[in-house]
């Protein structure tokens, strides 16, 4: 990892799933923050940005689309990405409708998620 490499931000409640993502992207070359949260990584913004979040729709707490609509009145200009486990056909427009990127279904392969951070970023990476 370089100094140059961007930050993802990684927010799922599901530990698997934030150990399994932040493997794949520090194999990537990017620098990655992970939250069991929505709560929590709110709460690191004052004191790193991210280029990109990684976003669970479905969490206790605060939902990703609740935490994309406050990230999108503090921070508009972070790009998100949503994942979800749920097959529900509405999710994507709701995703799109309130400024997310893509919505990727779990489980979704490891080129797609790097082309969308890549395509969220502007900074394509190889798949490692």
């Amino acid at each position: 990892m370089t100094m140059e490499s961007p930050c993802v931000a990684v927010v799922d409640d599901e530990g698997s799933i934030r150990t399994a993502l932040r493997r794949l992207l520090r194999l990537a070359d990017y620098d990655v923050a992970t939250f069991e949260s929505g709560e929590a990584f709110l709460a690191s913004l004052p004191s790193r940005r991210p280029a990109c979040v990684v976003l669970d729709v479905h969490m206790p707490g605060l939902s990703g689309i609740d935490v994309q609509v406050r990230l999108r009145v503090g921070c508009p200009s972070i790009p998100v990405v949503f994942m979800t486990a749920s097959d529900d056909v509405a999710l994507e427009a709701m995703v799109l409708a309130v400024g997310g990127i893509r919505l990727l279904r779990k489980p979704f392969s490891n080129d797609a998620l790097l082309e969308a951070i890549g395509a969220a970023t502007g900074m394509p990476k190889d798949p490692p």
